[in-house]
């Protein structure tokens, strides 16, 4: 089992940067896939990016592609997401969640945190 923890939200300008961790308790955490997921006002919450146990394999949806990075340090249990170029479209909360080797299945969840671009 995992818990998760993110950090780093807040508010920013368009144009601006932001980086949240997600910081993860537990032993092994290199079993563990990690989903960096987003829900916007009136809308369902959708997967943005994804990086693999040990950072192999990464998936990013088009909309981030070439502004948003993830990474993993995991002697410190942490996964990053360095966030560029945001745009107000980005204002969302955002959830990082854990699949356990990559089952696909995000049963751990963090309790997220708030990003608001402003125009």
């Amino acid at each position: 089992q995992v818990q998760l923890v993110e950090s780093g939200g807040g508010l920013v300008q368009a144009g601006g940067s932001l980086r949240l961790s997600c910081a993860a308790s537990g032993r092994t955490f290199g079993d563990y896939t990690i989903a960096w997921y987003r829900q916007a006002p009136g809308k369902e919450r959708e997967i943005v990016l994804s990086i693999s146990g040990y950072g192999g394999s990464t998936y990013y949806t088009d909309s981030v592609k070439g502004r948003f990075t993830i990474s993993r340090d995991n002697a410190k249990n942490t996964v990053y997401l360095q966030m560029n170029a945001l745009k107000p479209e980005d204002t969302a909360v955002y959830y990082c969640a854990a699949s356990y080797r990559g089952t696909g299945r995000y049963a751990y969840w963090g309790q997220g945190t708030q990003v608001t671009v402003s125009s």
